[in-house]
């Protein structure tokens, strides 16, 4: 492979392993602190124990997310540096923001929860792991706005000295209507993966529970020593029947329940934010779209393919096999009857508008036809665990099944390959354009718009070969800590009551202040 192809490899690489973490961690701060919140207003130590055996898994999985998004700011000075200078005046002040608001918010502030639970006053600390939450959702934010500005330039205008865009702008540039869309979608998505994975964990530990319940009555009834695997679980150790079941209704019942509900809401918030990109996806890159339903020719009421044989990359071999008759043109614009332009059309136009004939300016028709569907495919494990979930928690029950409690656990992975497929699809679907050019807001697409192969730094092919393996090496490790640390803790579930560390000071506490204390996390 040439430096192009390394380059491309490596920051995929880098971008996707990230970005397993991010979904969960936006998603999951929020659900702590509303976890958090219904302790400290009703006082129910369940509540507490929840938010503490979440908070501590939150916490690998914003620390893993830090080191691994660390990499991706010194990407664009590697192996992207003729991309950076293009872009520096535009992309420096969402990302400078990201790093002076949003990150320091996050971090002092997420900071202040770890270390302050028996140093800060209740609403004190509670306001510290909300304000951590609108930090990591404000990262998001201004790392959205600088991507959609490569979909979609706005806010700038041709600097001839120094031959490279300038903002002139900057309301434009982070107001930008592909931002808009982009957010909520990416927020929505967040929280589905954040949500099912608390509602998995709740309805494994549900059934866990229950399971050891009718083991142990079963043993007194007979005498027998129960027959059950060795468990270092606090809530677990020396629990009687009674007290599993309470666990099992009290606390991770109401637990599950608000994740599975969260499920909903963002799976509708998904739908509806989805539709609203794709209709402006369609204005702003036709190409993209074309490709993502294989539409090679243009077509009035075009039809949605649900299923395409073929070789996917090459339109001349390529059979629609289901398709939903006019549906595609009425997602593109409410309306059945709309012409919409296919791939080899656009083709045309793109190779006379650049006067660059024989140039291939569709991204590859495989990565994003099937992009699309593997999105909205594993997004489905969400479904089950929330249907199955409500299903059986209705009336007051609890998930005495554990069989469906194993297949929660399975459905973990899903959301996260939902989250990753899309973003593949999405940065993908932007081929041959690094920065998209921009035929709606009177700027010259000959000018704002990049190629890739115009991006990246002139660097040989071993130099690249070197730093990608090592990134994959190092990261391979860090998945591998991250995994077993989320595991162990999971499966160690959250504190038994009598070790519960100390709770939040109360706000009328006169306690001596410079009393010396142990410094810990306090979980």
């Amino acid at each position: 492979m040439n430096a192009l192809d390394l380059s491309r490899w490596q920051f995929g690489i880098t971008t996707v392993y990230h970005f397993i973490f991010v979904p969960l961690t936006i998603g999951l701060a929020p659900l702590v602190a509303i976890m958090q919140t219904v302790w400290h207003k009703t006082g129910n130590e369940q509540w507490l124990r929840a938010t503490k055996f979440f908070g501590k898994l939150f916490l690998i999985n914003f620390a893993l997310g830090v080191a691994t998004g660390i990499v991706q700011e010194f990407q664009f000075g590697m192996n992207w540096s003729e991309y950076s200078r293009f872009v520096a005046d535009v992309f420096g002040a969402p990302l400078a923001l990201e790093g002076l608001v949003a990150f320091f918010l996050e971090s002092t502030f997420l900071g202040l929860w770890i270390f302050g639970w028996d140093r800060l006053p209740r609403k004190i600390h509670l306001a510290t792991i909300w304000l951590a939450a609108i930090g990591v959702t404000a990262s998001a934010y201004f790392i959205i706005a600088a991507n959609s500005w490569m979909q979609h330039p706005v806010g700038v205008v041709w600097d001839e000295t120094r031959d490279r865009p300038a903002m002139n702008d900057f309301w434009a540039v982070i107001t930008n209507n592909t931002t808009l869309a982009a957010f909520p979608h990416v927020l929505a998505g967040a929280w589905l993966t954040a949500a099912t994975f608390v509602a998995a964990i709740g309805i494994w530990w549900m059934s866990r529970n229950m399971w050891r319940a009718r083991k142990l009555r079963a043993a007194a009834e007979t005498g027998e020593t129960p027959d059950l695997p060795p468990t270092t679980a606090p809530s677990q150790v020396d629990a009687t029947p009674e007290d599993l079941e309470h666990d099992a209704h009290h606390l991770w019942r109401p637990v599950t329940r608000l994740a599975l509900w969260v499920t909903i809401v963002a799976g509708v918030a998904l739908f509806i934010t989805g539709d609203l990109q794709a209709q402006i996806m369609f204005k702003q890159q036709p190409m993209k779209m074309a490709s993502a339903e294989s539409l090679c020719n243009t077509e009035t009421g075009a039809g949605f393919s649900v299923l395409s044989i073929g070789r996917q990359n090459n339109c001349d071999n390529i059979d629609h096999v289901i398709e939903i008759p006019n549906m595609l043109s009425f997602l593109a614009t409410h309306r059945f009857d709309a012409e919409l332009q296919g791939v080899n059309e656009l083709q045309t136009q793109y190779q006379e508008y650049f006067d660059m004939p024989g140039a291939n300016f569709a991204p590859n028709l495989f990565v994003t036809y099937w992009g699309f569907r593997a999105m909205i495919t594993w997004a489905l494990g969400s479904v089950v665990v929330a249907l199955g979930g409500l299903w059986l928690t209705r009336k007051k029950r609890v998930v005495e099944s554990r069989r469906f409690g194993i297949l929660a656990l399975w459905m973990i992975p899903t959301p996260f390959l939902a989250n990753a497929s899309g973003w593949i699809f999405t940065e993908m679907g932007r081929q041959p354009w690094v920065v998209a050019p921009n035929f709606q807001d009177n700027l010259d697409p000959r000018q704002i718009s990049m190629m890739v192969q115009d991006g990246v730094s002139n660097h040989t092919p071993p130099v690249l070969w070197v730093t990608m393996i090592g990134f994959t090496i190092l990261y391979g490790a860090l998945g591998v800590i991250w995994f077993m640390l989320q595991r162990r803790y999971a499966l160690e579930g959250p504190a038994a009551y009598d070790h519960i560390a100390p709770e939040v000071r109360s706000d009328d506490d006169d306690s001596d202040a410079d009393e010396p204390k142990q410094l810990s996390f306090a979980y």
